[in-house]
């Protein structure tokens, strides 16, 4: 398989011009190791002029973008590949608004299609992060009265980030996710999804950790305003500013899935060559989901 490499818009352009370019791209990497009927599971089949696959046994045809996260897309494959082009290859990602207005589809289209991409960002968890490691939280949302610090109360969203860093203390990989509040139960999570057992695990002196020092290699320190923990708190920042000038509003039910895609792009910023393939890859992999799982 030819599988597209770069960043370039004009290369894209040229290599995904129309429905059946794209189609071949999906058909490729659906059936690459062969295909199986959906229904009687035969194995033979039949390629058709859209590259879609008919069953030799049972006679069922199936599309390149059945099961997938493509699953009857009412826009058009092109624009879906764009949008998943910029979505993977820009460093910011664009609003659902503002996506609908380029390329000229509904908002809420726009949007549930995006949260698609978003969920074939997520991280399998099959490649947790070791060495040396940074934990903290962080809230989001404007200042509320009576709500300072890791208050448990409020309306603002409340997340917690690790960074794995390199061994200059450059950022190499970054995962977050929201938590219900500061507890050790709602902290635990993110180490036992994505943080090595042997990993060594630096924190503030918050309490909520103290109990998960027991599974896992955690020395706190003293934050010091932030001079203890530099790298991890401009990733706060980036991130903090990114859903503030992106999003016009991000509720409870879907920042996790922001957090995904901002997650995404950082862990792949060095093989930006091939970020699209991965993508897409994954959307290919993922099973159909309905707009009413989603908005």
């Amino acid at each position: 398989m030819d599988i597209f490499k770069g960043q370039g818009l004009i290369e894209f352009s040229k290599r995904f011009q129309s429905e059946l370019d794209c189609k071949k791209y999906l058909a490729e990497l659906k059936w690459k190791d062969g295909f199986t009927c959906r229904k009687c599971g035969h194995l033979g089949s039949q390629t058709r002029k859209d590259y879609a696959r008919t069953c030799n046994k049972c006679s069922d045809t199936e599309s390149a973008g059945a099961g997938t996260l493509f699953h009857k897309v009412k826009f058009g494959l092109v624009k879906a590949f764009y949008i998943c082009f910029e979505m993977s290859t820009s460093t910011k990602s664009l609003s659902a608004m503002y996506m609908a207005k380029r390329y000229e589809i509904n908002r809420k289209t726009a949007m549930s299609f995006m949260h698609k991409v978003r969920e074939a960002m997520k991280s399998s968890g099959n490649h947790p992060m070791k060495g040396e490691v940074h934990v903290d939280e962080f809230v989001v949302g404007g200042q509320e009265a009576g709500h300072t610090g890791r208050s448990y109360g409020g309306k603002k969203k409340k997340v917690v980030c690790a960074v794995e860093l390199t061994g200059d203390g450059k950022v190499k990989r970054f995962y977050a996710l929201q938590i219900k509040d500061f507890s050790a139960k709602s902290l635990r999570p993110i180490f036992e999804s994505h943080i090595d057992r042997n990993a060594q695990v630096q924190t503030d002196e918050w309490k909520g950790y103290r109990t998960i020092k027991k599974d896992f290699a955690i020395k706190q320190v003293p934050s010091e305003l932030g001079l203890n923990f530099k790298t991890i708190h401009t990733m706060i920042h980036q991130l903090k500013s990114w859903l503030r000038t992106t999003f016009s509003w991000v509720s409870k039910r879907h920042i996790d899935r922001y957090l995904c895609e901002f997650s995404y792009r950082i862990n792949r910023s060095q093989n930006k060559e091939t970020i699209f393939h991965n993508l897409i890859t994954r959307m290919v992999s993922k099973e159909k989901i309905y707009i009413a799982d989603l908005i």
